[in-house]
């Protein structure tokens, strides 16, 4: 009996693969070949949402950036058909040729001592955060101490990021130990709430109502765009620019440092909301459990300072002290460029380009910025370990000069004079800024003459 023949080639236009972008009909292409992965939105490890914004895409970009070599493997019983025309600009080919030497060099494994060495120094300062608070009555040696707790946190965040993003232990039961005790135990955030903040903010790097991380209304606007009333695709409702919006953001050039010295509140408030809500959270019971010791502990050191006036003044100076972590998330993209709509999987290496700064420092002060100083490569390559970034910043940066993209990188004092510019030409367009929905009670209140 003569062998069947093969069956021939399904080829898919870019205008049908475009028309499977929801979330029961979602098809992706990755290297010229189309998957559908509809099935594997709920399973997928990096969360829906990621899938969910780049469908009905090429994403081989994003897919090289986020996936080992391992991952390859899987995407065949996806298979559905080949993208017709598929072709690859020149910037996304030289992209993934330096992806590919990345791999090939073991830099994506090479995670240095300079982790464990910053895991160190967070529990050394843990160490004698409690001993000032335990052993010591004296009252400035307590406000010490609650300065040390936001160092610790600040640590402990970079270590939680780097743990989510790569492992930096092999063994995939201790990596998640790291995470839920960086992240839950030690400073109060649901590692699960942060990946998936943090996925999205990757993937839809300052869009303006695509990327969590630049919606801040009614307290701040990067952009007079979000004076449109924009739809928030990561919250799941609208960011009303209303009157109290409009008197706030008009002074958030002064606000800003206060705000963010506090910021780290609506962390815990988010985290609390997302491990209650009804929305699939992996490994949830791990997540609140870890939660629940970090209240525990936090709490029960607090209530051993000797009277309520001590006990005000150590929060404060934790979350003050933390907020330095908040403004470095801001420094690296406010002041960048922004845009509304979906993101977009094609012009991946521009949009990161585009949508980030970098944070010019001595290689002696990599500890603090915990890698955001190298944003630009960090966004480029989210699973390098951050002692390989400042090793590949003269090679990302020969590349926007070869393609003609920006590569900006400044000192930390000029990207917060960057940042405060941007909030204050903002500010300044709310003012003038007429079209608005009926105003409420507040905003008649404060701006009632006569």
């Amino acid at each position: 009996m003569a062998a069947s023949a093969p069956m021939a080639k399904r080829y898919i236009t870019l205008q049908e693969l475009q028309k499977h972008n929801s979330e029961k009909d979602l098809w992706v292409s990755i290297q010229g070949k189309v998957y559908d992965v509809t099935g594997w939105l709920k399973d997928h490890p990096g969360g829906d949402l990621p899938l969910l914004n780049l469908a009905g895409q090429d994403v081989t970009d994003a897919f090289v950036a986020y996936h080992p070599g391992t991952a390859w493997k899987f995407l065949d019983r996806f298979l559905v058909g080949y993208l017709e025309g598929y072709k690859v600009s020149e910037v996304s080919s030289d992209y993934r040729r330096l992806v590919n030497e990345l791999a090939k060099s073991g830099s994506f494994e090479r995670n240095g001592v300079f982790v464990y060495l910053s895991a160190l120094f967070m529990f050394s300062m843990l160490f004698l955060c409690f001993y000032g608070v335990l052993g010591s009555q004296d009252f400035w040696v307590h406000v010490g101490s609650g300065c040390l707790m936001g160092f610790v946190w600040i640590q402990s965040g970079w270590i939680g990021h780097d743990s989510g993003h790569h492992k930096f232990i092999k063994n995939t039961a201790l990596n998640r130990f790291a995470q839920v005790l960086s992240g839950n135990c030690l400073t109060g955030i649901s590692i699960e709430w942060w990946k998936r903040n943090h996925n999205a903010h990757h993937i839809a790097c300052n869009s303006l109502d695509f990327d969590p991380d630049l919606q801040h209304m009614p307290l701040f606007a990067v952009s007079s765009k979000l004076f449109q009333s924009l739809t928030s695709y990561f919250y799941g409702r609208q960011m009303a620019f209303d009157g109290l919006a409009r008197f706030l953001v008009s002074y958030q050039h002064l606000t800003f440092y206060p705000v963010m010295c506090f910021a780290r509140i609506n962390l815990f408030a988010q985290s609390i909301v997302l491990l209650l809500s009804k929305k699939k959270v992996p490994n949830r019971g791990q997540e609140i459990l870890g939660i629940l010791v970090f209240w525990i502990w936090y709490t029960y050191l607090v209530s051993c300072l000797p009277n309520w006036t001590e006990r005000v003044i150590f929060v404060v100076c934790s979350l003050a002290v933390t907020g330095i972590q908040h403004v470095q998330f801001c420094l690296n993209h406010f002041s960048s460029m922004v845009y509304v709509g979906k993101p977009t999987a094609n012009d991946w290496f521009e949009v990161q380009t585009q949508g980030t700064l970098d944070i010019k420092c001595p290689p002696w002060m990599d500890w603090f910025h915990g890698g955001l100083q190298f944003q630009i490569e960090h966004h480029l390559f989210p699973r390098l370990p951050r002692c390989q970034l400042r090793k590949i910043a003269p090679l990302v940066r020969s590349l926007c000069k070869k393609h003609g993209l920006p590569y900006t990188s400044v000192s930390f004092l000029e990207a917060n004079f960057l940042t405060l510019k941007t909030l204050r030409t903002a500010a300044l367009e709310a003012r003038q800024f007429t079209d608005l929905p009926p105003r409420n009670l507040l905003w008649e209140a404060v701006n009632t003459h006569g």
